[in-house]
Order: C-alpha cells, then sequence, then structure tokens
C-alpha cells in the first residue's frame, strides 16, 4: 500500500519584482496553509518522507505544514524535479521513489497537481486551488508500479471558510 499526499502551494503574491520561484506567500496564503494543515491534523497522516519544490511559495507552504503537523524537519527533502508545472517530471520523481517509503507527501504546482490528482485518482478535479491538499491511496508495494488510485480526501481552504 502506497499513499500520496499533494498539497498545491499557498497563495502566492505577484507584488514584488522578483523572479518566479523567489515569489513569497500572500496574507491569503500564509491563513490557508494555517487553516488546511490544523484541519488535517486531525487525520493523523504520518508520513515516512516530504519533498518539496525549492519554490519559495512551496517551500514555505511546506514549513507551515510542517510546523503545524509536528512533523520532523529531517523528512524534508528539497527537489528541483518537482519546480514542474506540466506533470512529467512530477511522475518521473514519483516513480524513482525510495519503495521503503509508504506514505509520501509532496509540495509544488499546478497545472501539474490537478493533472496528476486526475491521472491517479478516482475522483475529478476541475483544478486543484492554492493549498488544495489530495491524498491518494494506491493498492501497489512499489511507486513504480502506481496506477488506478483512491481519492481518499481532499481538503480545500474554501470548504473551510
Amino acid at each position: 500500500m502506497r499513499e500520496l499526499l499533494l498539497i498545491r502551494h499557498a497563495k502566492s503574491s505577484w507584488k514584488y519584482d522578483v523572479i518566479d520561484a523567489k515569489r513569497p506567500l500572500k496574507q491569503r496564503g500564509l491563513n490557508d496553509a494555517d487553516l488546511v494543515s490544523k484541519a488535517f491534523k486531525t487525520i493523523g497522516f504520518r508520513p515516512d518522507k516530504i519533498f518539496s519544490s525549492p519554490a519559495n511559495r512551496a517551500l514555505t507552504t511546506c514549513k507551515i505544514f510542517m510546523t503545524n503537523l509536528e512533523y520532523d524537519e529531517t523528512i524534508l527533502e528539497i527537489n528541483d524535479a518537482l519546480y514542474d508545472f506540466g506533470g512529467e517530471n512530477v511522475i518521473n520523481f514519483l516513480r524513482q521513489l525510495d519503495n521503503h517509503y509508504e506514505k509520501v507527501i509532496i509540495f509544488g504546482h499546478n497545472h501539474a497537481f490537478t493533472s496528476i490528482c486526475n491521472i491517479f485518482g478516482d475522483i475529478f478535479i476541475d483544478n486543484l486551488p492554492t493549498c488544495g491538499l489530495v491524498l491518494i491511496q494506491f493498492n501497489a508495494d512499489r511507486w513504480q508500479t502506481i496506477e488506478n488510485g483512491k481519492t481518499k480526501l481532499k481538503i480545500f481552504p474554501r470548504d473551510l471558510k
């Protein structure tokens, strides 16, 4: 059994004159990350490993979740392959995961994450919103063979307000 938790970064700001990878979160993004992570805490999900895109907005979202969920920072790895908007790099990344990890969280970007939710999950998601969270469970022993998973949970900020 494999479980994949996809979390799209929270709402970012276009206010600053910085390159895309350096864009910070807006106040709304900070609030949403706090809200969603606290709602998710009741699930009791304990990951074996957490991966994040190196983009500031994804990594900041990740750190808010890690703090609120009391996850140890030693299980975090920043990976350039997750700074992907199409999804192919993320899928390749998933297929190369160490099979010792049964439960994995990844923080990243759209349109990649919406596509991955629809490729692997069994519930159609039109658009994974900023700070949206989707948990997909696979009846597989290896990451290399994941397919046709079951969408077990989705939490969107708008559903908590």
